[in-house]
């Protein structure tokens, strides 16, 4: 063989030995990314670690926080609201009725037409209004002008049959979902925002007066007779289809739980105990906060960074607003610290709340041999496309950390209101039925989530007395019991409705 083709021989040698050392040195730094991809994941699911001890250890510590919010104003995290819906409905209720639900990002305008026992709805409609999000953040009448106008505009479409008489103003069931000072059963003061609301000048207002207000400036003739808020709402709509319901709770955007407590267990309540003995306590649980919560450092930095800093914390581990943001985090320090995404970071994954829960809930209950939906749901919104199974893989992992922390911290919060209330052993030889409604998007379209929370429930109480807890979907309980509210406390109760 010439010299130059030795030399060629060589050469060509020393390029494959180069490649090969590539593809190795290739091979050992992806390998590597990737055992520190998997630490990130191992790291983030002790941190959200829920073993059954630590639950009931949250469980109690609900049931010590509403002892303490019932015995003084300020004295929990939990605020423990008295609502002033002291009679739940009970199917006697008859008459048509307005209801407004504003909860979050969109309201809803309901008419409910009430047909007493026999008839029970006979009749209900309801219209579903996005909020822009400028009006969100903007000035108190501009976001109620707009609610208002929208009111009007629905019952414009009433139909003929159902016109009221000149003499008799339309009734209305106000479901505000947001911490509110109630002063009445149909006024009360705003605390607080949550849920991505901040507009200062409504902070402090009666919220009824806002909404009157509003209603009065385009001249529609409405009274406000129930002001309520979702859970109660929920509370409200269950216990008119089912007399044994005994609390209810939201799992949506936020989260809440309201509750019958007995009027003689709230030491804080001055006024004279109520004819039932009753009282529907408020307990705006997502503020409820505990050394025994799980948090990571994902929710930490969610927390400092969102508007409310150290205030919703149980509602940051456990609702829909922040489950979906809690996984971009976690993806986030993959792609920084283990290029899980390739060399460099995708810019869509930088943008907070880019990644919602529901696509959190499609990716974790993808069920197709090779996750397609999972890797359709990162082009589509992360514009991250060539992942791997393996990969896709993580992702569903990292979902299940996120969503079975927050089923089974829901499920512990449950646990801890049936405690206070008694319900949580059996008496001797009682049989008695306790009934918790559920509403919210979070518990009805993401059934892994709700398989996890009803099967944790039944693991923290006992098969046994479990038998006797239902939970139960009261669909749009917040509508329809808003308008059942306004039934109840109208101001033409005795007069025939028929």
């Amino acid at each position: 063989m010439g010299k130059v083709a030795v030399g060629a021989a060589v050469g060509c040698a020393v390029a494959v030995c180069a490649a090969a050392a590539l593809v190795v040195h290739h091979r050992m730094k992806s390998s590597g990314k990737w055992a520190q991809a998997q630490s990130i994941l191992k790291d983030f699911e002790e941190k959200c670690g829920t073993p059954i001890s630590k639950l009931k250890q949250v469980a109690d510590a609900m049931t010590v926080e509403m002892h303490a919010g019932l015995a003084s104003e300020g004295g929990s995290k939990l605020k423990m609201i008295i609502s002033y819906v002291d009679n739940l409905p009970t199917g006697d209720e008859k008459g048509l009725f307005y209801a407004l639900d504003l909860g979050g990002t969109n309201f809803r305008v309901l008419r409910v037409h009430l047909g007493g026992k026999e008839h029970r709805v006979v009749k209900q409609e309801f219209e579903e209004v996005s909020i822009p999000p400028h009006l969100m953040t903007g000035s108190s009448d501009a976001l109620f002008d707009y609610i208002a106008e929208a009111l009007a505009k629905f019952v414009a479409t009433e139909s003929e049959g159902l016109h009221f008489s000149p003499d008799r103003q339309r009734e209305l069931g106000f479901t505000f979902s947001f911490p509110v000072r109630q002063t009445s059963i149909s006024s009360g003061t705003l605390i607080k925002w949550t849920k991505g609301f901040l507009i200062e000048d409504a902070v402090g207002q009666d919220v009824v007066g806002e909404l009157t207000k509003a209603m009065e400036r385009i001249g529609l003739d409405m009274r406000v007779t129930a002001l309520v808020n979702d859970t109660i709402g929920t509370l409200a709509g269950g216990r008119y289809n089912n007399p044994d319901v005994v609390a209810a709770v939201i799992l949506g955007t936020g989260t809440n739980a309201a509750y019958v407590e007995r009027a003689h267990a709230i030491p804080k309540w001055h006024g004279l105990l109520p004819k039932s003995g009753d009282m529907v306590i408020n307990m705006e649980w997502g503020n409820f906060r505990s050394s025994h919560l799980p948090i990571s450092e994902y929710d930490q930095a969610l927390d400092t960074e969102s508007l409310n800093p150290g205030e919703q914390i149980f509602e940051k581990l456990i609702s829909g607003m922040y489950l979906g943001e809690v996984v971009r985090r976690v993806l986030y320090k993959m792609a920084d610290e283990a290029a899980f995404f390739g060399d460099t970071i995708p810019e869509k994954l930088k943008i907070p709340f880019i990644l919602r829960t529901p696509h959190m809930s499609a990716m974790h209950q993808d069920t197709t041999p090779d996750l397609k939906i999972v890797a359709t749901k990162l082009k589509d919104i992360l514009e991250i496309s060539n992942t791997s199974l393996k990969m896709r893989k993580v992702i569903v992992e990292l979902c299940d950390i996120v969503a079975t922390r927050g089923a089974r911290l829901s499920a512990a919060g449950i646990a801890g209101i049936l405690k206070k209330i008694g319900r949580d052993t059996l008496k001797d030889g009682e049989k008695q039925k306790s009934v918790v409604s559920l509403d919210g998007g979070l518990y009805e379209h993401y059934t892994k989530f709700r398989t996890c929370m009803e099967n944790t429930l039944t693991e923290l109480l006992g098969e046994e007395v479990s038998e006797n807890i239902i939970i139960e979907h009261s669909n749009d309980g917040s509508g329809i019991g808003a308008a059942l509210l306004a039934a109840s406390h109208s101001q033409y109760i005795g007069i025939d409705e028929s």
